[in-house]
């Protein structure tokens, strides 16, 4: 009997190691890796541009009472779903959210390699591709809202979303990774558009890129998309809580101070970190981008951010 006993503790004792105490215990699941490298990570998701990000689109997923409301991933310009997300996406399913993500923007007829990269036809047109995945969520869920989180174009489709076409109460948190809150300015371009217009020169060029590229122009600074988006007391829309990160190092929003907007936390990343070198792109696969984004989807629990050194595309050392 006693040696019968000595067995069985010994068999349940192996069963709790490896996650397989007994009926009605789940076996714990083992963390996603998290890779800190934007470039290698984002290279090798563009082999397989079809999939999901690592821990994402788990329609089965039901939020707890740690983290009711699921995450929806919106990529940035010319990225998807896959590319964008190889760090956030598993990063946040390894803290217990429920993670979403869709690639939005692709213009219909598009030759290749458009159809496998999104965030090109008009930003409105994208807010409303948004706005029907995230019923999805919510329906599958059974949550009432979501908390976003955007990287670069990402950052101002769900604002549209939420300011033109009635999704303000579908989204509680809202944190922009390198966003652009007024519009960018690379290589003058928003100059130059300006300049050509009374010639009648932009209408042709912006028309000209309305078939396969139309959300460049609203990108640009000054154009009718951010007076919209910035009228009736600036983009904050009522109800929902901003998060904004920036870099300084940002090469592509121009002036990087574009991703401040009041009503809203701005984060400049140097400030908290200043060996984190991170641009446009590596910003969003950063581990101290990624301590921010936890903070603020969940303040009561947040952690101080151990300073990281971060290079440009390489990441993490």
């Amino acid at each position: 009997m006693i040696r019968r006993s000595v067995v069985l503790g010994a068999v349940l004792a192996l069963f709790a190691t490896i996650g397989l105490a007994g009926p009605g215990q789940a076996a714990t699941p083992r963390p996603l890796p998290v890779p800190y490298s934007f470039l290698p990570s984002a290279v090798l998701a563009g082999l397989n541009l079809d999939a999901d990000p690592p821990g994402a689109n788990d329609f089965a997923c039901k939020p707890t009472a740690a983290h009711p409301r699921p995450v929806v991933l919106v990529h940035g310009l010319s990225g998807n779903k896959n590319t964008n997300w190889q760090t956030m996406s598993p990063l946040l399913k390894n803290n217990g959210y429920c993670v979403f993500a869709l690639t939005y923007g692709i213009p219909a007829g598009a030759p290749l390699p458009l159809t496998q990269f999104g965030g090109f036809t008009l930003i409105e047109e994208s807010a409303a591709e948004l706005g029907a995945f995230i019923d999805e969520v919510l329906a599958a869920t059974g949550a009432t809202q979501v908390d976003i989180v955007g990287h670069s174009e990402g950052t101002v489709v769900p604002n549209a979303y939420a300011k033109f076409l009635g999704g303000a109460a579908k989204i509680n948190q809202y944190v922009s990774i390198a966003p652009l809150w007024n519009g960018t300015n690379p290589l003058g371009l928003a100059n130059l558009a300006v300049l050509g217009t009374p010639f009648g020169l932009t209408p042709l060029l912006f028309g000209a890129l309305e078939l396969y590229f139309a959300s460049g122009p609203q990108l640009l600074t000054g154009g009718d998309f951010f007076t919209r988006l910035r009228a009736d007391g600036g983009p904050a829309v009522p109800g929902i809580t901003y998060t904004n990160i920036v870099t300084r190092y940002d090469e592509l929003v121009i002036p990087y101070t574009s991703g401040f907007s009041p009503g809203m936390t701005n984060i400049d990343l140097q400030k908290v970190c200043p060996w984190d070198f991170s641009e446009h792109f590596q910003i969003v696969a950063s581990p101290n981008t990624g301590r921010l984004m936890l903070n603020a989807l969940d303040p009561a629990s947040a952690q101080p951010v151990r300073c990281r050194l971060v290079l440009p595309f390489v990441g993490t050392l």
